[in-house]
């Protein structure tokens, strides 16, 4: 049976609280309401559905509200589904057949509506084709999968910059979006989209809202449809970078009254069903709903390794706890098959977590760590704990680290700074796309940065000036910052001597060139020696990698870098080899206080 969880606030009067399913092994959200038409959410993919995962959440809410019952999920080897032996279009296309059918088992509705986004809006076209459905919305759909491939390989240029503002080396066979990767047969079934094919009506009653509908909607009125159209202003907004993703309300609210346009009651809203699980080679999944409102999913091994840490994901920015491009998700499972558990969350704000109390986004909050420790509380006792987090996620990890004695271990990837200096503007540091002066008077001493140079593909004045800007801002900060009471604990090296004598394992690891090098050697020297001397470790460097490390290699070297930690944990925690390693049942039994 799944288990039964706290609620994160007091449900109003009549509301039921969206809960997690699972279903063909797929992933979702489904949202209960008293209505006889239900909603099925398309998302996006990749990259713009990651960036969309928090506003498609409100919109499945609106729904809800509005008194239809509303299934949101996660393609095949997308997000926290399962990873099928072949993910691509018709696999997308087929899930969302699974998902109408779902629905229609679970909620008991009679009919239904498809609303999809970009790629999602011509994958629920082509479902709807063999599915019938009642309704349509499209959301900015795309026409042809040759003109998606092309605006995806524009993207892939402005996406994950190396820091010194260059792009990643591509692969001529995969096209790589945030992180995401399309093989070259994805890519051949994309091309092969045509919406202008579509033979059949899809549905009765269609809202395109594009930023040229015409000729789509000309197609789909031969076949049929009622079709209303109109712009998507909001557009941007929802599919671009996710720390800056709102979302469009206008738009929103169209669609909803759209979707809940006459329909009829059902006497009561229908419940989700149990268990949510899914399972793969050496992993079991399940949703975790840990105190204010925390949401996650938890990885166990099929088969323990005895005495193995226990391993907290934080997630890093506003990325959902899969993790970019997927990563996450991804290395949770290969661990449980090598025998160590794992836990992936959202912070407050984040994901599927609720908001935090003043709604302000988490990215380097004071109180950040206070969410960490939540996650920690139903995995300690079981064993050494382990932390790995990015950038904000990173800096969460590190103050968790330096007050909670429970955990044996740290891996903070591109650690932006040690104490945020509250003058500094979290958008401004966010925005950065430059490397610092040392790093640009190393990367000079490279062949590859000359050639660079010499074809105009580095923008000199450009970083010179921000640069400049930059020292002065600095030497400010750094003026009143002498002037200000330091950090509880100390310095950093002092905390970190702390952590390091209490028994605990601290690792760093940095794209080359992160600016975040400049906190290392500002607070822990310049010479890597003395650094690794306090670390007791050397810190490593990953070349050619983008801030949130969206290559393979990259995540590679990140995945190495975790196993390397788990072994010094393992090495620091001998005395407690024999205990038994956390499982699924543990987590029930902490957080629903039920075996």
């Amino acid at each position: 049976m799944m288990p039964e969880t706290r609620p994160a606030s007091a449900p109003s009067p009549g509301r039921i609280d969206p809960a997690p399913v699972t279903f063909e092994g797929l992933f979702g959200w489904f949202h209960p309401a008293a209505g006889r038409r239900g909603v099925v959410l398309c998302g996006a993919y990749g990259f713009e559905q990651m960036a969309a995962h928090r506003p498609w959440r409100a919109l499945a809410g609106r729904l809800a509200g509005a008194g239809c019952p509303t299934l949101r999920f996660d393609y095949p080897g997308e997000g926290d589904s399962a990873d099928p032996d072949a993910a691509g279009a018709a696999a997308c296309v087929t899930a969302i057949r699974h998902a109408i059918r779902f629905l229609r088992e679970t909620a008991g509705v009679t009919e239904i509506v498809l609303v999809g986004l970009r790629l999602g809006a011509s994958f629920a076209a082509l479902a709807a084709e063999a599915e019938p459905v009642d309704r349509l919305v499209l959301l900015a759909p795309i026409a042809t999968g040759r003109a998606y491939l092309r605006e995806m390989r524009l993207r892939a240029q402005t996406i994950g910059r190396l820091p010194d503002g260059s792009a990643p080396p591509a692969d001529p066979e995969t096209l790589t979006v945030g992180g995401f990767r399309m093989d070259a047969a994805f890519q051949a079934e994309l091309s092969a989209l045509n919406l202008a094919r579509i033979a059949t009506s899809p549905a009765r009653q269609v809202l395109l809202l594009a930023p040229d509908p015409a000729g789509l909607a000309t197609r789909l009125r031969t076949l049929g449809c009622a079709v209303e159209t109109g712009p998507l202003p909001g557009l941007a907004s929802l599919v671009g970078d996710p720390i800056f993703v709102t979302v469009p309300e206008a738009d929103f609210a169209r669609i909803t009254a759209f979707a809940a346009e006459g329909a009829a009651p059902a006497p009561a809203a229908s419940a989700a069903p149990h268990p949510a699980r899914l399972a793969g080679p050496g992993w079991s999944e399940e949703p975790v709903h840990l105190a204010a409102g925390l949401f996650g999913i938890g990885c166990a091994p099929q088969r323990p390794e005895p005495g193995a840490p226990t391993i907290l994901f934080v997630s890093t920015g506003m990325t959902v706890r899969s993790g970019w491009g997927r990563q996450t998700t991804r290395l949770a499972r290969s661990l449980a098959a090598e025998g160590v558990a794992s836990l992936r969350f959202d912070v407050s704000g984040v994901g599927d977590s609720e908001d935090r109390l003043d709604g302000s986004r988490p990215l380097f909050a004071p109180d950040g760590f206070a969410d960490v420790i939540r996650a920690v509380d139903p995995v300690a006792g079981g064993g050494p704990v382990v932390l790995v987090g990015g950038c904000s996620g990173a800096y969460a990890a590190f103050h968790a680290l330096c007050r909670d004695p429970r955990i044996g271990g740290a891996l903070l990837v591109n650690l932006y700074c040690f104490d945020w200096d509250p003058e500094q503007s979290v958008d401004s540091v966010i925005r950065q796309t430059y490397g610092s002066a040392a790093t640009y008077a190393a990367l000079l001493t490279q062949g590859d940065t000359w050639r660079r140079l010499i074809r105009g593909q580095i923008r000199v004045w450009a970083i010179g000036s921000v640069l400049a800007r930059r020292g002065l801002d600095a030497a400010l900060r750094r003026i009143r910052r002498a002037l200000r009471p330091g950090p509880a604990g100390g310095s950093v090296a002092r905390r970190v001597s702390a952590i390091r004598q209490r028994g605990a394992e601290i690792r760093l690891l940095y794209s080359a060139g992160d600016p975040g090098l400049t906190a290392l050697r500002r607070h822990l020297g310049r010479d890597p020696d003395r650094v690794t001397m306090r670390l007791g470790a050397p810190v490593t460097i990953v070349a050619g990698a983008d801030h949130n490390l969206g290559s393979v290699a990259a995540q590679a070297a990140l995945g190495q870098a975790v196993r390397d930690l788990l072994r010094a944990v393992r090495r620091a925690h001998a005395v407690q080899a024999k205990r038994p390693a956390p499982t699924m049942s543990g987590w029930r039994q902490a957080v629903t206080g039920r075996a």
